[in-house]
């Protein structure tokens, strides 16, 4: 026997199989009442077969008159090489040839499920999951850090990005728009950190939300009747409190005739308007060059005729731009930003605008606030997972600049509406 044929069947033996004759059929590895360590040990050996069989497809260039797919190609690698196992392990063997050649190896089933929001890697040890707002750990794990190295490259490969010691910190997307966030050693201090969070393709409409308990009906009401009407609304709250989702929901008051400019660090928003358009900040190439950030493309937007401009996040100085272009006739717009409160939302707003550093005195941003901001929007992640609407508020000017007067509250399970909308507002509101 050769030796190739004596290692295909030491392979099957390791995976459960009988060594049979070409022609001749192979026991299933996978008959019931099998121990479950058995069973264990044949995963291992499949999966170190799929790794065997991976790197020596990619080492090996394609022979003339092979199958151009790729898919195809690995089908007929098992088929030759590892032909003594039986229909239902070569087609498993297939499978994870294929996730660790194009997927996310492991990552994959997780990805298929729809209840998982967030995907969290730590190394070697046991991925975690969010659903339903709750953290879980799963007992997905990655075999070594190399093969974790290997999927996060081909989520950068790409998209022309890289992480090595010198740029050991990068954001990226996976092609359905998950947001992706790497973090490898010296940083990372017990191996490679990968926090994937999940893209929904059909976001949540304000019912739904109303359904949910995110928001009351009222308040969706009032919500609605302030996009409508072209109020410039900011939405606050911490990571993963929702504030991407309401924002998707509230555009959905938008008027389906207005031409509509999103700008996102990461496209994550998904506006159902037939006129949109979907603008995305892009990184420093390999040599460093090619940035656009998202100020420019603030400025830009002002030059494509938009009836609304969305910006994702604000979190830099564009937000300069952005209040100088709500404060000069751009209403109607839609943003967000990382704070705690209505009150603290605003004063981030200033700190940020600050950033740009043109020399305008702190008193010129604080009236430019008072005028761009008609309603802040708080949203906050309870202890159970679920998000609301914790807060609205409207931006009124006081002898220091602006100011947030807190119109609704939820709070215990409650909701309250705290005080009437100021005459200025309330008339716009009732206007049209």
């Amino acid at each position: 026997m050769s030796a190739r044929a004596e290692d295909r069947t030491a392979r099957a033996r390791d995976l459960g199989g009988r060594p049979t004759a070409p022609d001749g059929p192979a026991a299933d590895p996978a008959t019931p009442g099998r121990p479950a360590d058995d069973l264990d040990a044949r995963q291992a050996a499949l999966d170190g077969l799929a790794g065997s069989l991976r790197e020596r497809m990619l080492a090996r260039p394609a022979d003339p008159g092979a199958p151009e797919d790729a898919q195809e190609r690995i089908r007929a690698l098992v088929d030759r090489e590892a032909s003594v196992l039986d229909e239902r392990s070569r087609a498993a063997l297939v499978a994870r040839i294929a996730e660790r050649s194009f997927g996310l190896g492991p990552l994959e089933p997780l990805l298929a499920d729809p209840e998982v929001d967030e995907i969290l890697v730590c190394g070697t040890a046991p991925a975690w999951v969010e659903r339903r707002g709750r953290l879980e750990p799963t007992e997905v794990r990655f075999a070594g850090d190399g093969e974790l190295r290997h999927a996060i490259e081909r989520i950068l490969a790409p998209l022309g990005r890289r992480v090595d010691e010198a740029e050991p910190l990068v954001d990226a997307r996976l092609p359905d728009g998950s947001r992706v966030n790497v973090v490898i050693p010296p940083l990372a201090l017990d191996g490679p950190v990968l926090t994937i969070r999940r893209f929904r393709r059909r976001g949540f409409s304000p019912d739904e939300l109303v359904g949910n308990g995110t928001l009351t009906a009222p308040l969706a009401e009032l919500l609605g009747r302030a996009v409508r009407r072209r109020c410039n609304l900011l939405v606050c709250g911490g990571t993963g409190s929702g504030k991407t989702t309401l924002l998707n929901a509230l555009s959905s008051f938008i008027d389906p005739g207005e031409r509509v400019v999103t700008i996102e660090d990461a496209a994550e928003l998904r506006l159902r308007q037939p006129h949109v358009l979907r603008l995305e900040a892009r990184p420093p190439n390999l040599e460093g060059r090619g940035e656009v950030t998202i100020r420019r493309l603030v400025k830009n937007a002002l030059r494509m005729r938009p009836d609304r401009i969305v910006v994702g996040e604000v979190r830099g100085a564009e937000a300069l731009d952005m209040l100088t272009a709500l404060s000069a006739g751009h209403d109607g717009s839609l943003c967000t930003v990382h704070a705690g409160s209505a009150a603290e939302a605003l004063r981030r707003l200033e700190t940020l605008a600050l950033m740009a550093d043109v020399g305008l005195p702190h008193a010129a941003i604080r009236e430019q606030v008072a005028d761009a901001i008609d309603l802040v929007v708080c949203q906050a992640r309870a202890a159970d997972g679920s998000r609301c609407v914790t807060a609205v508020a409207e931006v009124v000017r006081v002898a220091g600049g602006a100011a947030a007067r807190e119109v609704y509250t939820f709070r215990a399970g409650r909701p309250t509406w705290r005080a009437p909308l100021g005459e200025e507002l309330a008339a716009k509101l009732e206007r049209g």
